[in-house]
């Protein structure tokens, strides 16, 4: 009799120490965004959160979906929840700040002249300067969270500095964010090249009738003019590249509007492709 109780209350011991013991028994891993790890017991599962109870413990916790990477659970059935941002596009959607800028450089744009070619040749340094303005007056309403420099400063400290349309090739975009004191610089190029001409014709008359006294005819002239218009239209395209002040480029990209009949008429690929850079705010 002595020795069946010694051997139930062995029994009972190992029971016991089997179901508090969480090693011995699979657990739910939980892998969050931060990279933290949490190992118990998920409870209960809803379209934003889930109840977890962690391994040897008895008090529940609420975890919220958008904190948590994948779930591993203890069937080994691995379910994603999130999956992470892929660099570019944290690159895109976030302000940042690249590690070894200058604090004063932090989330500051500034935009050089734009190039203008016309035909292939350099055109008027006015139309470069237009665009440049242009994109300064559109990317200012739509900029939160970051400083831009105006034309006006930016073109001065250039000059003040010994940078102008001639050499400014000759500086790295590091070199040219320190004397603007900047983290971003957009640079950009407009291209014009005649595409067809339209012309129109009208022809315009004039008849002179002369009758007696008894209403007949007895003479008659008529004179005519003709009136001809042309109207030259032209292939714009825009280049715009967006550089960091470590050299790095994040953004390079064209668009072209076809036959436009406006002289310089840049405006809509311009507002297109600010509109998709990284630095547009909505």
């Amino acid at each position: 009799m002595k020795r069946a109780l010694l051997l139930l209350f062995a029994t009972l011991i190992s029971i016991s120490g089997f179901a508090q013991n969480p090693i011995n028994d699979k657990l739910d891993i939980i892998l969050k965004i931060n990279g933290d790890e949490m190992k118990g017991k998920i409870t209960k599962i809803s379209d934003t959160d889930l109840t977890f109870i962690y391994a040897g413990e008895t008090l529940e916790y609420t975890v919220k979906k958008a904190d948590i990477l994948k779930i591993t659970h203890a069937s080994g059935r691995t379910e994603t929840i999130n999956q992470p941002p892929l660099p570019s596009d944290t690159r895109k959607n976030d302000q940042v700040v690249m590690k070894g800028s200058p604090a004063e450089h932090h989330n500051r744009i500034a935009l050089l002249p734009f190039h203008f070619l016309m035909e292939n040749q350099p055109g008027a340094d006015e139309i470069g300067l237009s665009a440049q303005q242009d994109a300064y007056s559109f990317l200012s309403k739509h900029s939160a969270g970051y400083t831009l420099v105006d034309p006006r400063t930016s073109n001065a400290l250039l000059a003040k500095a010994g940078v102008n349309k001639e050499n400014i090739t000759s500086f790295t975009m590091n070199e040219l964010a320190n004397i603007l004191a900047v983290e971003y610089i957009i640079d950009g190029s407009v291209k014009q090249n005649k595409a067809v001409q339209t012309s129109s014709t009208s022809d315009y008359g004039n008849s002179t009738i002369k009758r007696d006294k008894d209403d007949k005819i007895t003479g008659a002239k008529s004179s005519g003019s003709t009136f001809s218009s042309a109207q030259q239209r032209y292939d714009i395209s825009v280049s715009l590249s967006i550089y960091t002040d470590t050299n790095a480029s994040i953004y390079n990209e064209s668009h072209k509007a076809f036959f436009t009949s406006t002289d310089g008429g840049f405006g809509s690929p311009l507002q297109y492709l600010l509109k998709r850079s990284p630095l547009y705010r909505k």
